[in-house]
């Protein structure tokens, strides 16, 4: 597909320098919810953006109602993530990576379109939404084995799709009264989706593995990611430090806006295919 008439002319401009800068080049790619947007998966801070924010770790873990809350919003916001379908950003850097031009992608997105759409090497940053933990033995099972278990216990509740949804697959509603949760079945501990909430760490092996497939890397591309927080931030500076070109496609202003040697503001379906594809 041609989408030379969706870029402005700066764009087109910019997306020619970057390909220069990426040409022959070991890649490895950051994503953040941008890239997932026309996928029909809302932005925190890009466009489209919700205006509320996901539940922190402390106050999950604080109290059950806090996770009773969290369970009855997913409960009825999972099947906006479930449903989606990788868009043409995604299915850009698989094709990237299938050719060699991309070796490794590291997104901060919970949403598993990267692997969808046939990627292989992909360290997903803050976890997976298709994947619940326990907090006390570790035992794990999966999006679909938990949404089982809530409408086994809730089936009055109805999944009612007017509703505002997030990026971390929740919906915004007003109340969970008489909504119930299951616990761990193996130890009766406290269920959680095994992604890194706010307020939460990474986990530093993960952080350390991704580090490590930075610095084998040669050049940095940055997409659908204002880099607002350090999980993602650190890896722009990082790069920076070690020289490597740093190619960033985000509609808006990002935090490593200084450090780019491309900036593309444009939407991420449009420009990816053309920084890779001939």
């Amino acid at each position: 597909m041609d989408n030379t008439d969706s870029l402005s002319a700066a764009a087109l401009y910019s997306v020619e320098y970057a390909r220069e800068k990426l040409a022959g080049k070991r890649v490895i790619a950051l994503t953040g919810a941008g890239i997932s947007t026309d996928s029909g998966i809302p932005d925190y801070r890009g466009q489209g953006r919700v205006a509320r924010h996901p539940m922190t770790f402390d106050t999950f873990m604080g109290s059950q109602q806090a996770q009773i809350r969290y369970w009855a919003r997913s409960y009825v916001g999972w099947s906006r993530i479930a449903d989606a379908k990788p868009n043409g950003g995604h299915f850009a850097l698989a094709a990237a990576e299938s050719l060699g031009q991309v070796q490794q992608i590291i997104t901060q997105n919970v949403d598993a379109l990267h692997q969808a759409a046939g990627s292989k090497n992909v360290i997903d940053l803050h976890g997976r939404l298709d994947t619940v933990r326990c907090m006390q033995c570790g035992a794990s099972l999966s999006r679909v084995h938990m949404d089982e278990l809530l409408q086994d216990l809730n089936p009055s509740i109805e999944k009612d799709a007017n509703h505002e949804f997030t990026p971390d697959g929740d919906a915004e509603l007003e109340a969970a009264a008489g909504f119930r949760i299951p616990a761990c079945p193996v130890c009766r501990g406290v269920l959680k989706p095994d992604v890194v909430f706010f307020g939460e760490s990474v986990p530093q092996s993960r952080v350390e593995f991704a580090m490590a497939k930075l610095d084998q890397a040669e050049a940095l591309l940055v997409a659908g990611t204002s880099l607002t927080v350090n999980s993602g931030l650190r890896f722009a500076r990082r790069a920076a430090r070690a020289g490597k070109p740093i190619v960033i496609v985000n509609i808006g202003e990002t935090k490593a806006d200084a450090l780019a040697t491309a900036k593309i503001e444009a939407n991420t379906s449009l420009v990816l295919e053309r920084l890779f594809i001939d």
